[in-house]
């Protein structure tokens, strides 16, 4: 479906998991993205974002919003996806018994991460064995990436800025069949940033619980709720004229 004219795939986190299996034994790239509300309201006026994330390979609807409004534009999705959950299904599926820890070691899929803050994704290196690099800047990233010949490419820069840089470079690094733009879960994956009991997240008020940890977020919030709620109510009436 699209949503306002973002594309969403209307799959569930094991329908999303088998395409991911896919994409990795297929021998090409592939981008996915996560969108949420605050994607779809960037999106209305930065259309080279909206581009990319209609261009994707999959498009995940992350985000109780995203679901509330499907069902609003009476095209209903199956489930949220969020794309925490997604990666966290994939590193205990893909885990190994520790090693010791090499700058490039082996492994059956091998990940690189890209962003976060404060030496989170030294952290999360730390407890994921198939992690065989990581670095928190893009500064000379894509000499480590190819030094480290990745399968999986989680980039934490935060939207737009992921969304842009994997679709600018891609190609640049051609070992890597899937790349994700992941936002903040590299905070959440180390335990930097404690996620919302599912009662809050199953009833859509995540957002909230994120203001009171992180009360920067508000103009961020207010977009994702505010302004996405207006975009889709006004979405409603224009289809039912």
């Amino acid at each position: 479906m699209y949503l306002i004219g973002v594309r969403i795939d209307n799959v569930t986190i094991e329908e999303a998991f088998e395409k991911i299996r896919n994409f990795l034994s297929d021998g090409r790239q592939h981008q996915i993205v996560t969108v949420n509300p605050e994607f779809i309201v960037r999106a209305q006026k930065d259309d080279e974002f909206k581009r990319i994330l209609n261009e994707a390979n999959l498009v995940i609807p992350d985000g109780m919003g995203i679901i509330w409004a499907s069902r609003i534009l009476r095209e209903p999705l199956k489930e949220r996806v969020a794309g925490v959950d997604l990666i966290k299904k994939f590193k205990v599926q893909s885990s190994r018994p520790p090693r010791k820890r090499e700058r490039c070691g082996q492994a059956k899929f091998k990940v690189f991460l890209l962003g976060g803050r404060n030496g989170v994704a030294e952290k999360l290196a730390a407890q994921w064995s198939d992690v065989v690099g990581f670095s928190e800047d893009t500064d000379n990233a894509l000499v480590s990436i190819n030094q480290c010949q990745p399968d999986i490419l989680l980039v934490a820069l935060g939207a737009p800025k992921q969304e842009k840089w994997i679709s600018e470079n891609l190609k640049k690094i051609p070992s890597v069949k899937l790349a994700i733009g992941v936002g903040g879960a590299f905070d959440m994956m180390a335990g930097k940033v404690k996620r919302a009991p599912k009662l809050i997240q199953e009833m859509g008020m995540e957002w909230l619980w994120r203001l009171i940890l992180q009360p920067w977020r508000a103009g961020r919030i207010f977009n994702a709720v505010i302004i996405f709620t207006f975009l889709i109510l006004r979405e409603k009436i224009k289809a039912s004229r």
